[in-house]
């Protein structure tokens, strides 16, 4: 939550001058053996020793449990379980630190209660646990993975292992800049294992269409030395573009003042341009060194290669009608010969994918992210089947720091009474009494009352159901509209959900605009040809849109929960969610479409016509698109196996995006819109100059059936 918001200070103000505020640990405590309820001796005895225990702890500066207090609101109904509420000494940081030493200490037989934990800050802790065990999962199983696919592209085990070695170089890059970012601001827990994901995948990608373009200039006779200049000075420089677009599209979540949007923009940015740096510098280098024994196949990979490719080979076919063509150049040809058919069938069908995302609904992650058998989510779940955390745990919180509680008494009185009446408020409770409906009941007289200060005055309002749900965040959007005696801050889970949306919707046009602009200028100046670009950038927007309708019917509704390992399913999809993968995957999106325009315009000027150009472009990077396609899938699917669902969607999402990308949007959508736009494709204000073509190879001949076929080619 962003500090500046009026949640947070509402927050800050009941801890500074109140000494109060929603607990960081919640512990769930229960009976057990012979004990039959939290009122007995020796429960009572061992509920009031745990509290001293926890309160002589320097990290812990308030404790209140049921055995202080004897609240009904922190008993169960059966009276085997009662809560006690803890709340740490400083920021976030600091208390996620005394949790994950809090935590094992006190989760755990007690004598005769058995005691798990919950709150904010236990939840952190434990997502910080499984953050570091998810990521060296991720990384054992993403290694073997990525080397088999890559074996089967190369068929030598020596190309394989370069571009994994570039992946480990740009991971490491990344991880250290990320430590030293530690140093001077706040890092989200997950974006160690997003970044080393992303530039791990990126890495492979960039080698990979650096070796196959010197694999392929080397077989058409040039010599190693010459086979790099030529790789360097085309896919090398499409590398670097495809490198800024993803790090332009990063830099769009910098407009956001989340921290985890932030974060990850920053170790996003710093893992792409390490992964481009390693493809770029290291993998030139390693080529020099090596040589010619890059390319040697070995006999284990000869075998392995030759099994694995026999159903997947996607070379020409002997006897095949686009004679020199493999199998995406033929498919290419198809859907030219009839662009409009395949346009309206492919963009219905990516439609239909989105539709779902239309039904979305927004919350935010709470502690049912953790796995169910984690302490966490257990006592989550004895939390939401007990009690009614709504009352004690996150009530919505309303406080009037510059209020004198002796001379305005019966305007606090009328105040609570108004938000008594409101739409989503069961209960108030305030220093003049408690309310329900309208009517008070008078607080009974005390000392000190805890929601009064010299300083001001706060109220509690009870809420039914889930914290963070769109009930809540709607009381909290008509409590800051509601008349009040004193300018008011309103706090609260409901108040949290409505200003993460309200910063997140304000600056979304921004982030749009900045990503939508600059990776079209980017486009733009890598094809010189204004309606390629704002094509390309169209056809982006689609297969994502595509993605966010086929994530919120898996994770939003629940479909195939079993098939990804299981999931909770909580009927809403977190706010940060769309923005945290648009920034990603729009990147990684036309990061295959800048390598697949580069080809195309390439060979626009030597092919005798733009429909061959497009045909001959796509057919030689799209089984590369394929291979790439699959690595990265492989290092996202090895995401997905995370415990945490946040870990998990975004693995699936960006496999989603990435495979729906490589495959049906640029091997079908994008050749029969480049046909239907014709000639317009080619426009360039300005006039490109170019080397001589050279003498045409019999292969080079115009394609039979293409659209644009039957004239030459006349640049604009």
């Amino acid at each position: 939550m962003p500090a500046a918001t009026e949640a947070a200070r509402a927050d800050r103000v009941l801890q500074e001058r109140f000494a109060s505020g929603p607990p960081h640990l919640v512990l769930v405590t229960r009976v057990t053996g012979a004990a039959k309820s939290v009122d007995g001796r020796a429960a009572a005895a061992q509920g009031e020793r745990l509290e001293r225990q926890l309160s002589a702890d320097r990290s812990v500066s308030q404790v209140v449990s049921y055995w202080q207090t004897r609240s009904p609101s922190l008993r169960s109904a059966d009276r085997r379980s009662a809560l006690v509420l803890v709340r740490l000494r400083g920021r976030e940081q600091e208390a996620t630190r005394a949790a994950g030493r809090l935590v094992p200490r006190t989760a755990g037989r007690h004598g005769p209660l058995q005691v798990e934990v919950t709150g904010e800050a236990a939840s952190r802790g434990e997502a910080l646990r499984l953050t570091e065990q998810d990521r060296i999962r991720a990384e054992v199983l993403a290694l073997p993975l990525t080397a088999v696919l890559l074996l089967v592209v190369f068929g030598s085990a020596v190309a394989t292992l370069l571009p994994v070695a570039v992946g480990v170089l740009a991971v490491l890059g990344a991880q250290a800049v990320l430590r030293l970012l530690t140093f001077c601001t706040e890092v989200a827990v997950s974006a160690a294992n997003i970044s080393s994901a992303l530039g791990f995948a990126l890495a492979i990608d960039y080698s990979l269409f650096l070796l196959a373009r010197c694999r392929e200039e080397t077989a058409a006779g040039a010599d190693p030395e010459t086979a790099l200049r030529t790789a360097l000075r085309t896919a090398g420089r499409a590398v670097l573009f495809s490198a800024g677009t993803v790090i332009l599209s990063l830099a769009s979540l910098l407009v956001f003042p989340h921290t985890i949007l932030r974060s990850i923009a920053y170790s996003g940015i710093a893992v792409t341009a390490f992964a481009a740096l390693a493809a770029l510098v290291v993998l030139p280098a390693l080529l020099t060194v090596l040589g010619p024994r890059v390319h040697r196949p070995g006999v284990l990979a000869r075998r392995l290669r030759r099994r694995l490719r026999r159903r997947i080979r996607s070379g020409p076919h002997p006897g095949s009608r686009a004679d020199g063509l493999g199998r995406w150049g033929r498919m290419a040809l198809a859907a030219q010969r009839r662009p409009g058919l395949v346009a309206v069938t492919v963009t219905a069908v990516l439609l239909v994918l989105a539709t779902p995302f239309t039904h979305v609904r927004t919350g935010l992650f709470d502690d049912r992210v953790q796995p169910a058998s984690s302490t966490v989510a257990k006592a989550g779940a004895v939390l939401r089947h007990d009690y009614r955390p709504g009352a004690v745990i996150t009530p919505t919180t309303v406080v009037l720091p510059h209020f004198d509680l002796r001379q305005r008494a019966a305007e606090l009185d009328a105040y609570a009474r108004r938000i008594s009446l409101q739409k989503g408020a069961e209960q108030v409770e305030t220093a003049t009494g408690s309310y329900t409906h309208g009517t008070r009941t008078p607080a009974a007289r005390a000392a000190a009352s805890p929601f009064a200060s010299p300083r001001g005055v706060w109220l509690a309002v009870t809420t039914p159901g889930e914290p963070y749900s769109t009930a809540n965040r709607d009381l909290a959007r008509t409590l800051r509209r509601l008349p009040a005696p004193a300018p008011v801050l309103v706090g609260g889970p409901g108040a949290v959900l409505d200003d993460v949306q309200q910063a997140l919707v304000s600056r979304l046009p921004w982030c749009l605009s900045l990503a939508g602009t600059t990776l079209l200028a980017l486009t733009f100046a890598l094809t010189r040809r204004p309606v390629m670009a704002l094509t390309a950038l169209l056809l982006n927007a689609l297969s994502l849109a595509a993605s966010f309708g086929a994530l919120v019917f898996v994770f939003q509704e629940g479909h195939f929960a079993g098939l990804l390992g299981g999931f909770p399913v909580t009927g809403t999809t977190d706010v940060l969610m769309p923005a945290l993968i648009f920034g990603i995957a729009f990147g990684l999106s036309m990061d295959y479409e800048i390598l697949l325009l580069a080809r195309v315009c390439e060979e626009y000027e030597r092919a005798p016509d733009a429909a061959t150009a497009v045909v001959r472009g796509l057919d030689h990077t799209a089984r590369l698109f394929t291979w790439a396609a699959l690595t990265l899938a492989a290092v996202m699917a090895a995401l997905a196996t995370s415990d945490l669902v946040m870990l998990k969607i975004i693995g699936v999402g960006l496999a989603l995006a990435v495979l729906l990308d490589a495959t049906v949007v640029r091997g079908l959508l994008a050749p029969a819109v480049l046909a239907l736009a014709g000639r317009a494709t080619w426009w360039s204000p300005w006039p490109r100059p170019t080397a001589p073509a050279p003498q045409p190879l019999p292969q080079r001949q115009p394609l039979a059936g293409t659209a644009g076929a039957q004239q030459p080619r006349s640049d604009p």
